[in-house]
Order: structure tokens, then C-alpha cells, then sequence
């Protein structure tokens, strides 16, 4: 079996949810090329021998630089903080590699349009990692569109909320403009644009109706490393600094097909832990989905006679009929957040092995698609008028 030395460019809460997609993706899925985890790269204050060690990975470095050149490596994974994606990815480009990277591809439009430029010009593959189009309910709902099930698309509501950043939490770098690009924002609102361009198969044209707020304006500032969670460092003295990022940005939009959309990202959306949701109405049907019941797709068939309409709970856990799950239990035997990136991980091996993917994954142009979205919310918001989406480039 052909095989691929995998390199992971960074550590922290992405680094494992990675690590683990790595190293379950041989043992559940059949790729054509079997994936080696062969070095991670670390800052020394994070030990990254110590994550090496724990993940599985063969081979540990503190210097990227060197790492993303090396002739032993063919794809370049990057879970860095947002600031940091573009210098990685540039380099391993530069150097012929495939590269992947997480959401949102950049901490800035230009850096992203930079990414994409590179990938072009090279010629190489690349890959992005917008984990919920992985999961077997949202593959549903796209396939539920395209076999014009929905009719045509009329409304779009999609948010994300969780409620884990209140007061207590210090000056993460997610807090930080200048190492996050934005908040709530790219890091929220992304996955959504994201999940809705998919599922819909429509782009955004115009985004109007722009809110910006950041709720906590100063945190205290924190000391240590990430411990590999969302909340992670701890304060480190009674010092603040100021919060530089939204907490929460709402918008709506105009989609290329007539669908009109709502948008809403927040971090202190209190008893939302994790809920991402989707809601499709059109003129045959709808469907809703949301993250904190992943494993089920309402789904509305107004085709029926009027006297048996209502929505049905469909759970996607059925081998053959829904997608990814005949890989791992059977019926109703649930899967969790981690499944998404195995899952993504096995559709990056189908491409690099000359096969199809299961769904489209985003490459470097596909997720500049999104970050332009993100840029037009925030002129939005920022200057109090509508942004059509061809004014963005």
C-alpha cells in the first residue's frame, strides 16, 4: 500500500482533534494511500516531544521553516493560530507540497488571496478544513438539495452559538486581532457561510444588515501554554488587555440562486454550548440541522398530502443510505465531533490517491470564497450599508 508522511504544523486544541484523524483514518477507511504521521511541529515552550509522544507522531521539530521543505513530507497540515497560516502554507507551496489548513484559511483577506494565488500558480493540491461538511446528516442535506428534493431554495437561517467565552475566560490569543483576524467572526460565522454554500449550492451575492459587538472590552491577560482546549492558559496576574475582536456578528444576505439568508455567530450565547444550526426552506420541502443533535436531519416534505406534512427525525446512522457511517457502527450507534475530521482526512487521502472525494472538500479558492463573505459583513457592519459580494475581491 502506497503510503504519506503527514507534517502538522502546530499543536493546541486543532492539533489533537488532527492528531486523532491521523491516526484513526487507516484503521476505519480504506484510502489508497495510508497516512504516516511522521513529525509535528511545536514551539519549545509546548513540548512538542510530549505531544509527539502522546499522538503518535514519529518525529518531533521546533523548526517549521525546514519542516515544510523537507523532501520526506507530502502534505503539510496547518492548525496554527490564524495569523500564522499563510507563512506555512506560502513555503510548503513553494516547496510542491500538498497543504491543508484549518478554518478560516487566513487571518486576513489579503493573506487568503496570497494562499491562493500560490496554489495556483504551483499547481498543487489543497485542502481546508471545514469539518461539519463531514458529517452524515449535513452530506444529506446537500444531497437532499441537489435531487431538488427542497424545490427551490427560498430562506437560509443559519447560527452559531456557544456560550464558553464570559468574563472569567483571560486574553486568549482567539481575543487578538492581530493572531485571530477577527472573533466570533472567522471563527464562527465561517463554518456557517460555509456549511450553507454547500448544502445550498448557491454563493452569497450581497450582504446587508451588519452587527458588530464585543460585549467584554478587557481581559486579563494569561500565562502558560494551551493545554488543548478551547479556554485554555490561565491568568496571570491582575494586568488586563483589551479585547481587539467581535463577540458576536449577526448579518443577512442575498444568495446567488434568490435565496435570502440570516446570520448570527456569538460566544456568549448562554445554554448554547456547541449549537450549529441550519434551517432550508423551499418551495418542496425543508430541512433543519443542528450540531448538538448531530447524528439526525429534520426533514420536511411538503410533496406529501397536506393531511400527513410535518417533520420527520431522520438518524443518519444507516450504512450505505447516509454517508461516512458504514465505516464506523451500526444503526443509531452514535458518532461524535472527532468523526468529521476522520472522515475529512479520508476524503484528502481519496484526492491525493487520484480518487473522488465523498462530498467536495474546499481548497485554498473555494474557502477564499467564505473569507470574502466574512469581509463584506464586517464593511458592513463597519460602514452601515450593503456590500455586494463582486466589490470584495
Amino acid at each position: 500500500m502506497a503510503t504519506l508522511n503527514v507534517a502538522l504544523v502546530g499543536q493546541g486544541f486543532m492539533g489533537r482533534t488532527h492528531s486523532n484523524a491521523w491516526g484513526q483514518v487507516n484503521r476505519f477507511f480504506k484510502p489508497p494511500l495510508q497516512a504516516v504521521m511522521h513529525t509535528v511541529f511545536g514551539q519549545a515552550e509546548e513540548n512538542p516531544k510530549l505531544f509527539a509522544d502522546n499522538w503518535g507522531w514519529k518525529n518531533h521539530t521546533t523548526d517549521w521553516e525546514s519542516l515544510v521543505r523537507s523532501p520526506e513530507i507530502g502534505l503539510v497540515d496547518i492548525v496554527t493560530p490564524n495569523y500564522m497560516h499563510a507563512p506555512p502554507a506560502k513555503a510548503a507551496i513553494a516547496a510542491g507540497k500538498a497543504c491543508a489548513c484549518e478554518k478560516p484559511i487566513a487571518g486576513s483577506l489579503s493573506d487568503a488571496r496570497e494562499m491562493v494565488e500560490a496554489a495556483r500558480k504551483a499547481n498543487v493540491k489543497t485542502f481546508v478544513w471545514f469539518n461539519y461538511r463531514r458529517c452524515p446528516a449535513v452530506g444529506l442535506a446537500h444531497r437532499l438539495v441537489k435531487e431538488g428534493r427542497l424545490g427551490d431554495i427560498r430562506h437560509v437561517r443559519a447560527a452559531y452559538l456557544q456560550d464558553w467565552a464570559d468574563d472569567s475566560v483571560p486574553l486568549l490569543w482567539r481575543f487578538d486581532k492581530s493572531l485571530a483576524g477577527s472573533g466570533a467572526h472567522g471563527d464562527l460565522n465561517a463554518h456557517i457561510i460555509d456549511m450553507a454554500r454547500f448544502v445550498t449550492g448557491q454563493e452569497i451575492a450581497e450582504v446587508s444588515g451588519a452587527i458588530s459587538e464585543t460585549f467584554i472590552k478587557e481581559r486579563t491577560k494569561t500565562s502558560g501554554v494551551s493545554s488543548g482546549g478551547i479556554v485554555s492558559g490561565q491568568a496571570g496576574s491582575a494586568s488586563k488587555g483589551p479585547v481587539t475582536v467581535d463577540d458576536a456578528v449577526l448579518f443577512l444576505a442575498r444568495f446567488s440562486g434568490g435565496a435570502v439568508g440570516s446570520f448570527e455567530a456569538a460566544r456568549q450565547a448562554t445554554g448554547n454550548q456547541n449549537r450549529n444550526t441550519l434551517e432550508l426552506n423551499g418551495t418542496k420541502g425543508a430541512i433543519k440541522f443542528d450540531f448538538e443533535r448531530m447524528n439526525e436531519l429534520q426533514f420536511y416534505d411538503a410533496t406529501l398530502p397536506r393531511a400527513v406534512q410535518g417533520w420527520t427525525t431522520i438518524m443518519c446512522t444507516h450504512g450505505g443510505d447516509h454517508p461516512y457511517v458504514g465505516n464506523w457502527w451500526p444503526d443509531a450507534h452514535l458518532i461524535g465531533y472527532e468523526h468529521g475530521f476522520v472522515n475529512q482526512a479520508y476524503d484528502i487521502l481519496r484526492v491525493l490517491g487520484g480518487q473522488e472525494p465523498t462530498f467536495p472538500i474546499p481548497d485554498f479558492n473555494d474557502a477564499y470564497q467564505t473569507q470574502r463573505v466574512l469581509e463584506a459583513a464586517m464593511i458592513a457592519a463597519t460602514e452601515g450599508h450593503s456590500v455586494k459580494l463582486d466589490q470584495v475581491k
